[in-house]
């Protein structure tokens, strides 16, 4: 009886332990900030002063060059409003069916981009989502092109304080590209061409006419810059930061945190440089909005990610840098470079990594360790809500396709099961024979069951299969955009966060948030869905035979429970499915049962566990 007490005790503990490990690791824990998903607003970064640094060879720009109040001297100023940061240059409108924003002349900055497909609430009325902000703003986020010296002898380069000329009234449309010029009065001629398709791909073309009389030798550079630490989920799960595939060098994605961890860098600075490689790309991505930097895809580069510091505040960068261009008298050279700034729609993807032959742009996405079952698991739910127009409709169908892929070994378990409830006498009468003696109890017990051909652990493996269907689930409703802001039916209006309903304040009757409870607030979010799931777990268990084990009773008692509580903070597309889940295997296994000639006891577990209460 101490044993048995001994093992009910660690049993609870583990199950706490699984609890409070898997809304770690795996759960949310920001719930409060999942809860107000529909009205969190996804910000850009933290408020953080631009650099000064010019681009050196090898160096490709710094976090930015220094922005100055109008009748102020030079160097950093105090961030004023986005409003006001724009003001400070003239600028070329920027029009497209998905983006809206403009290019700044002073620098010829890409530093102005909103997403006219997305925002910030479910509210279709709430602002759109803003991706870059120039310089001198809260939250710089930016995109730079230009040019670096190699050698004695090099020009005045154009830089962050240069002003473009444009044609007047010119304006960025998939129709309509533009041409910014610079003359720098020393034979040198500088023309950017900047086109953009109708999504959220810039085509940038550099070129330098050499009109002196001396060859000219530079390296053309691109740049993403970031100011200050921006907001970010926090989940294991989930790589925010930057990001890029680099050649030879595959994937890389590094956190915010990890730079400044990293070895110093030429020039200042910390980070991970990646020199002479071809194809790919490098960028800073958040979890749905993504910038990236894709060079020639045949020509050699050097690829880097750091961090500097300034007044305080890191600034963070992705760049390439390619080869020298050797410009002769009277000639003229020129480079192109491609800059995504949108949302990492997983279609749009795929198509730029095969119209524009971008090595690994997939990648983009994270898809994490197990693609092989996130992308397909995608895929299918896409297809399926193209097909009926609600993916909570399509997360449904999958289900029942997963469960037919599955139903000949989960027909085997409950197969098992239902034998096992058959010889439910038999155990009880060995149990009984040798009640003073567990170790020949078990052995008789496994005699029976190897005699019967019974799986005494059957039961647990209709849900151990689905584990990794339910893994890249819910990868696929946290990180893919598609998901973002998926109505279901009734009060779910966003598949991708967790059901905003509670029992513990009557589902809205009652004007309070449970939420706001110290300590416990987290555990009393627990909606209607989980609730759903939970009941649905709890029938599931109840039509198992009753394991002999007492600790094993006691956990298959307090599974549902504890799987209440834990989905509570997850997705609530996720909720749906394994509550659909829960109820087809219900169906399937009464159907074995009754197959097998087994009597389904669902009421008289039910009956016999109030009539222990009662008695107790």
């Amino acid at each position: 009886m101490i044993g048995d007490n001994k093992n009910l005790i660690l049993a609870i503990v583990l199950s706490i332990v699984v609890l409070t490990g898997w809304n770690y690791f795996f759960g949310m824990p920001k719930v409060d900030q999942q809860r107000q998903a529909a009205t969190q607003t996804q910000q850009t970064g933290t408020p953080g002063q631009p650099s000064s640094t010019a681009p050196q060879p090898g160096v490709p720009g710094d976090a930015g060059s220094a922005q100055t109040v109008p009748g102020q001297a030079g160097g950093a100023s105090a961030p004023v409003s986005r409003e006001a940061a724009l003001a400070r240059s003239p600028r070329v409108v920027i029009d497209t069916p998905k983006i809206a924003g403009s290019i700044a002349l002073r620098g010829g900055r890409i530093d102005d981009v909103s997403l006219k497909a997305y925002h910030e609430t479910v509210n279709p009325k709430s602002p759109n989502i803003i991706l870059l902000s120039p310089s001198g703003s809260p939250h710089p986020y930016y995109a730079e092109f230009g040019w670096v010296g190699s050698g004695e002898g090099a020009p005045a380069l154009p830089n962050a304080e240069t002003l473009w000329t444009a044609p007047e009234g010119a304006r960025l449309t998939p129709q309509t590209p533009i041409t910014l010029t610079h003359d720098n009065g020393q034979g040198t001629t500088f023309r950017r061409t900047i086109a953009v398709d109708d999504n959220a791909m810039f085509t940038v073309t550099d070129s330098v006419e050499n009109t002196g009389t001396t060859p000219l030798t530079l390296h053309p550079y691109g740049l993403i810059s970031r100011h200050g630490l921006p907001q970010t989920q926090n989940f294991y799960i989930l790589h925010e930061g930057l990001v890029g595939v680099l050649g030879d060098k595959g994937l890389q994605e590094v956190s915010y945190s990890k730079l400044a961890k990293e070895p110093a860098l030429p020039g200042g600075g910390t980070g991970l440089q990646f020199p002479d490689v071809t194809g790919g790309f490098a960028g800073i991505t958040d979890k749905y909005w993504a910038t990236a930097l894709i060079p020639d895809q045949s020509q050699a580069y050097t690829g880097r990610f750091s961090e500097r510091q300034f007044n305080n505040q890191p600034s963070y960068q992705a760049d390439v840098l390619a080869g020298p261009l050797t410009i002769a008298p009277g000639a003229t050279a020129q480079t192109t470079t491609h800059l995504f700034a949108g949302a990492k729609e997983v279609a749009a993807i795929r198509g730029y990594e095969t119209s524009l032959g971008i090595k690994g742009f997939d990648l983009l996405i994270d898809w994490g360790w197990f693609y092989f079952i996130t992308k397909p698991m995608f895929w299918l739910i896409d297809f399926f809500y193209k097909l009926f127009g609600n993916f909570g409709i399509a997360i449904i169908t999958v289900t029942v396709l997963v469960k037919l892929a599955f139903f000949p070994l989960a027909n085997k378990s409950y197969a098992s099961m239902a034998k096992m409830k058959a010889v439910q006498p038999e155990m009880a009468a060995i149990r009984e024979r040798y009640a003073d003696d567990k170790m020949k109890q078990q052995q008789a017990l496994m005699e029976l069951y190897k005699k019967e051909k019974i799986n005494p652990i059957a039961g647990c493996w209709p849900m151990l299969i689905q584990i990794p269907v339910f893994f890249s689930l819910y990868k696929v409703l946290f990180i893919t955009i598609e998901m973002r802001h998926a109505p279901f039916f009734g009060w779910i209006k966003d598949l991708s966060a967790p059901d905003p309903t509670t029992i513990f304040n009557l589902f809205g009757l009652i004007p309070w948030d449970p939420g706001t409870v110290p300590v416990i607030g987290h555990f009393l979010l627990l909606g209607a869905w989980p609730i759903i799931m939970g009941f649905t777990m709890f029938v599931q268990m109840k039509m198992n035979p009753t394991p002999p084990d007492p600790v094993q009773q006691m956990m298959f008692s307090w599974m549902p429970v504890i799987f209440t509580f834990m989905l509570a903070s997850f997705p609530a597309g996720l909720v749906i499915y394994w509550s659909w889940n829960n109820l087809l295997s219900v169906l399937q296994q009464g159907w074995i049962m009754r197959k097998n000639g087994v009597k389904i006891e669902l009421w008289d577990n039910l009956r016999g566990m109030f009539m222990k209460k009662a008695k107790a």
